[in-house]
């Protein structure tokens, strides 16, 4: 009898996982089928956020409505208001169910930009996480390890945009302008930047210059990413983000 019942409850308990009576997992084929179907379904949770139209005009329609609450925010001389503002006008109009994300992530555009501490690319575009795949390095230049990030974001996530953004009072380009020596390090990494600085040009037009350089360098550096551009799978745009007014314009 204890034995009878201990089968009737392991059969229950399969049972109720969804395991065959017959089996101890599926044919084949319904588990293929039940394995598309699964992924089908996390692919529409991890897409509800994910614009119809053009990524890059998404972008900038986000960061419009960045602007006005970021503009708002300089009215008040209390630093408690102003992130009272922020915190309840933050234009965030979409995010992506955790349980989804811990399983995969469907970015629809990726942002190449500094590590500047001001530069938060969420809160620039009012994105919520797994929206946007970031890479970010003082100075947004195509190095290496960014370059093999975009990558896999183009490859493996399919991601269709990328933005190279530089911003205002940038210090690595400051850096590159300067000639102040600096560690072995820092030197490697404002090379790039030196090399398309201009005599005679300002800040502003130097971080412009080297973000529309970087977007530049991105499909001579990589074929992968130079293929998909020519496939048409892939924009890249070089862009600068003012800090003062929250405003984000394409160069």
């Amino acid at each position: 009898m204890a034995h009878s019942r201990r089968h009737l409850l392991r059969i229950l308990a399969l049972a109720g996982a969804g395991v065959a009576l017959d089996t101890l997992g599926p044919r084949p084929a319904a588990a293929a089928e039940g394995a598309a179907e699964a992924e089908g379904t996390l692919v529409e949770r991890l897409s509800v956020c994910r614009p119809g139209g053009d990524p890059l005009q998404e972008l900038l329609r986000r960061n419009r409505d960045f602007c006005r609450t970021w503009q708002a925010a300089e009215r008040s001389e209390n630093p408690l208001d102003r992130a009272t503002l922020l915190h309840d006008s933050w234009p965030l109009h979409c995010q992506v169910r955790p349980d989804a994300l811990a399983a995969g992530q469907r970015p629809w555009a990726s942002v190449l930009c500094c590590a500047d501490s001001r530069v938060a690319p969420e809160w620039i575009f009012a994105c919520g996480a797994g929206e946007l795949f970031e890479v970010r390095s003082a100075g947004n230049t195509a190095f290496d390890a960014g370059v093999a990030s975009l990558e896999y974001a183009v490859a493996e996530l399919a991601v269709p945009l990328i933005l190279v953004m530089g911003h205002s009072g940038c210090g690595a380009v400051t850096a590159a302008m300067a000639s102040t020596p600096l560690t072995p390090l820092l030197e490697e990494l404002v090379a790039p930047i030196r090399a398309n600085l201009q005599p005679g040009a300002d800040l502003a037009q130097a971080v412009r210059r080297n973000a529309a350089a970087a977007a530049a360098a991105l499909p001579r550096r990589s074929a992968l990413l130079g293929q998909a551009v020519a496939e048409g799978r892939l924009a890249i745009q070089a862009a600068y983000f003012d800090i003062g007014s929250g405003e984000v314009s394409l160069v």
